[in-house]
């Protein structure tokens, strides 16, 4: 007498995001070195980065490992970047907002469209995330809501 098992089921897991727009491990390399060079040239964040960064090697390669992280879901990246910035004094939204400008025109010359696309819109994601969590940790809450009245 045989058993009527159930077929295993298989799951068919898309690729990541990044993958499907042709981003690879060489691209991401290409862009983070390329940003993170305008990153060192400016005026108004390569001051900071160079308060913060000693030894660029070793960053490059965890922003590597957290971009391959994020667009290719490698898991890669292990880092905790809400403490690193908080300890930054005077970062501020200004501060994200013209990262997010220099990030993006970086994306656009080094990445095809469709790539682009997928680490700028990754790339505000994170931003928004990293400012909210800022003012979180310094105090700085949204306003609150008026509460919704019965019968409104």
């Amino acid at each position: 007498m045989s058993e009527n098992k159930p077929e295993p089921r298989v799951v068919h897991k898309p690729p990541p995001p990044g993958a499907a727009a042709g981003v690879d491990e060489a691209m991401i390399q290409r862009l983070v070195h390329a940003f993170y060079a305008r990153i060192r040239a400016d005026d108004v964040l390569g001051p900071i980065f160079a308060a913060e960064v000693s030894d660029w090697d070793p960053h490059l390669a965890k922003m590597c490992d957290f971009w391959s992280s994020v667009v290719l879901m490698t898991r890669r990246y292990d880092g905790r970047p809400v403490p690193a910035h908080v300890k930054i004094p005077g970062l501020d939204h200004a501060h994200f907002e013209h990262w997010l400008a220099l990030f993006e025109a970086t994306a656009r010359e080094v990445c095809p469209p469709e790539a682009a696309a997928i680490f700028i819109d990754r790339a505000g994601r994170i931003a928004q995330s990293l400012r909210l969590s800022l003012d979180f940790h310094r105090g700085v809450l949204p306003p609150l809501k008026a509460p919704i009245k019965a019968g409104s």
